[in-house]
């Protein structure tokens, strides 16, 4: 295949896939005319998908994969029997070199254990992480952990603290963005062992990181710092209710505007305010989480997402593969020793 970038996709992986898939590819080719797919699936459903979008024929090779990991498949179960899955031969294509990087919405837990068994993870790195971008007052920060690792040592927030601060270097574009350790208080004493054994080591150490210190749940949309850390279980309820906030409002909001005349004459007044408050807000366009600490780029879509979420998912890829992010991983893990935190803190 023809093209600087080829992106490997697990077109079975998703609630409303392949159909979403396929037109993802489609909004995503105006963004990166140059870039090509692996499409692996169901080679009889694919084929008519694909035909009927020229725009994605021209960019993309269906790779016919018999099987399909189901939403609610134990990871466990697809490392065992998984092989000939679309989720499965998508990410082999990563390590063998056909792709740079491999995008799915399927099984979330499923996806990061074939990641990690067959990309493997970075030199020093102990843990790959979920992160992702979300909105601020003050822009857009760095969240890590959202779910990979439901418990985290001391050491394993250490890694994610490079990684994220690398990440916003990386993606961001910050000289030197700030870094901190999700909290119950910002006070010294507070947290549990491996937050407070983390920040003691990102304090005194010689690394290269801004550290501000432990930042609290209202810190995330004050965007006091760039980069926020903490484990999968807490992180994954953070973005979960981040989510279910945006809605709720937007649905009070509905009910508002909807509830009189003289409110409706307001909302057509106010509709272009509400419009970039929506865009602004969107979850589609924070779509496509990163695993990072792989050795290879591989980004999570949400699995309820329709083709503009998939479609700007499939943009994170190509993003971290042109910005070269995980030699940027490795180089830093080069250059400095981390240090590790003694299991009995």
């Amino acid at each position: 295949m023809a093209g600087d970038i080829i992106i490997a996709v697990d077109a079975m992986g998703g609630d409303k896939a392949p159909d979403m898939v396929v037109k993802g590819i489609g909004l995503a080719r105006k963004r990166f005319p140059d870039v090509q797919y692996l499409l692996f699936g169901d080679r009889a459903r694919l084929e008519p998908l694909v035909t009927r979008l020229p725009e994605v024929a021209e960019v993309s090779e269906i790779r016919h994969a018999p099987d399909a990991v189901s939403a609610d498949a134990k990871p466990s179960q697809v490392v065992r029997t998984g092989r000939k899955s679309s989720l499965w031969l998508a990410t082999e294509s990563v390590k063998n070199g056909e792709a740079a990087g491999v995008v799915s919405a399927g099984n979330t837990g499923a996806f990061m254990a074939v990641a990690k068994i067959i990309l493997r993870t970075l030199p020093g790195i102990d843990r790959p992480a979920i992160a992702t971008l979300l909105p601020t007052q003050r822009g857009e920060s760095v969240v890590l952990d959202l779910g990979a690792n439901a418990e985290c040592n001391a050491n394993n927030l250490v890694e994610f603290a490079i990684m994220g601060e690398v990440f916003a270097r990386t993606v961001l574009a910050l000289e030197r963005p700030t870094v901190g350790i999700m909290n119950v208080g910002s006070e010294a004493g507070k947290g549990t062992d491996a937050v407070r054994g983390a920040a003691t080591v990102l304090s005194d150490s010689t690394l290269p990181i801004e550290f501000h210190g432990f930042v609290e749940g209202d810190d995330l949309a004050k965007g006091t710092v760039d980069v926020i850390v903490t484990d999968g279980f807490t992180g994954n309820v953070m973005l979960k209710t981040a989510e279910g906030t945006a809605k709720l409002y937007s649905q009070f909001l509905r009910n508002a505007f909807g509830s009189s005349l003289f409110a409706k004459m307001g909302y057509l007044l106010a509709r272009p305010a509400l419009n970039k408050v929506r865009t602004r807000t969107d979850p589609r366009r924070y779509n496509g989480a990163m695993f990072l600490g792989l050795n290879g780029v591989a980004v999570k879509s949400h699995g309820g997402t329709d083709e503009l979420g998939f479609a700007n998912a499939l943009g994170v890829a190509v993003d971290l593969v042109r910005q070269g992010f995980n030699e940027s991983i490795k180089g830093e893990f080069e250059k400095v020793q981390v240090p590790q935190v003694p299991a009995s803190v």
